[in-house]
């Protein structure tokens, strides 16, 4: 199946309109069928998704050799049309821990070898370290992924979850094909200061979280029961009163999405993609089920007078809560 694609930035690749975001096949969101998570990988890069995302740290590596699986068992032509997206940086310890973000060229090196080899690939389409580093110059960081593409080990460079400034240093050290940042109808962060300079400067974005981890998907419930080391069960958006705030901005999503004969998921996620041609939705999609819904957003088509109800509905800033606890927060150099 051929998908409508997008552009990674000025510099970087042809991609489909819509990326498969897997860290949830293995970690943060409760338990996942290994079976099912391959076989959405497969159906994804069937129904023509060409781009795959993930993190070193992810369960600790378990992601990365997930999708090697599954590109392993993969036909040829698939398998070659698929771009992998890392993200790496994040220090994390045997009980599943987090201990700060490590960019030192060294280290960017020593991932990147690890990534290679647990994904089954020769070579990283998009690389790019988490967040970044404060004690290491941004500069440092994207010199030594810089390094990686003369040598072929990496095809482009990326950044995650920075700010304007960091994205103007990075740019002058090296070409950036996009920035990998949240955003959705309740996360319009970057349209004030980033997007313009993302813009300004040819960058794409990657957007995660376009349904705010399943919060605006239609489907959470307020009595939904979340399993243990869920991030849900300790996300800002998903407690008290914050919840029951935000699912009524659902339940007024889904009265358009109803008038459209759509479902709140694929709404949430055509907003997104109606934000413009420079910006790429990634699914987080753990089941074939949820990935047949999400690319049935790539159908509709929303006019003026449908944004001028979303934006209604849920106008920016209406979302109750921080989109990470406060200690997470802090790493996050868009936020500053």
């Amino acid at each position: 199946m051929n998908l409508p694609t997008r552009s990674l930035g000025t510099t970087g690749p042809q991609v489909s309109a819509l990326g498969l975001g897997c860290m949830g096949m293995s970690a943060l969101y409760g338990e996942s069928d290994r079976a099912e998570s391959v076989a959405t990988i497969h159906a994804a890069l069937d129904a023509g998704v060409a781009l795959l995302d993930t993190g070193d740290f992810y369960a600790m590596g378990h992601n990365e050799m997930l999708i090697g699986e599954a590109l392993r068992a993969a036909p040829a032509a698939a398998r070659e049309k698929a771009l992998t997206s890392v993200k790496f940086g994040a220090l994390r310890d045997p009980d599943g821990g987090w201990s700060g973000y490590d960019g030192r060229p060294g280290a960017v090196k020593n991932f990147a070898a690890y990534s290679l080899q647990r994904l089954g690939v020769d070579h990283i389409d998009v690389y790019r370290i988490a967040r970044i580093d404060p004690d290491v110059p941004i500069e440092e960081t994207v010199g030594a992924i810089a390094e990686l593409v003369e040598k072929g080990h990496v095809r482009h460079i990326g950044l995650s979850e920075v700010g304007a400034e960091t994205i103007r240093r990075a740019a002058a050290t090296a070409p950036i094909s996009d920035l990998q940042i949240e955003y959705s109808l309740i996360s319009r962060g970057i349209e004030e200061e980033i997007l313009p300079t993302t813009r300004e400067l040819g960058i794409s974005i990657t957007a995660y979280g376009v349904l705010s981890r399943g919060l605006i998907s239609g489907h959470f419930t307020r009595d939904r029961q979340l399993a243990a080391g869920d991030f849900r069960s300790f996300s800002p958006r998903f407690q008290g009163e914050n919840l029951q705030h935000n699912l009524d901005l659902v339940e007024q999503l889904r009265k358009i999405a109803e008038q459209k004969g759509v479902s709140v998921a694929q709404i949430a996620i055509a907003w997104v993609l109606s934000r413009g041609d420079d910006i790429v939705p990634l699914i987080g999609a753990r089941t074939r089920t949820r990935l047949t819904e999400a690319l049935g957003a790539l159908d509709v088509t929303l006019d003026d007078a449908d944004l001028a109800a979303i934006e209604e509905a849920v106008p920016a800033d209406a979302a109750a809560g921080d989109r990470y606890p406060a200690a997470q927060m802090a790493h996050l150099d868009s936020e500053r």
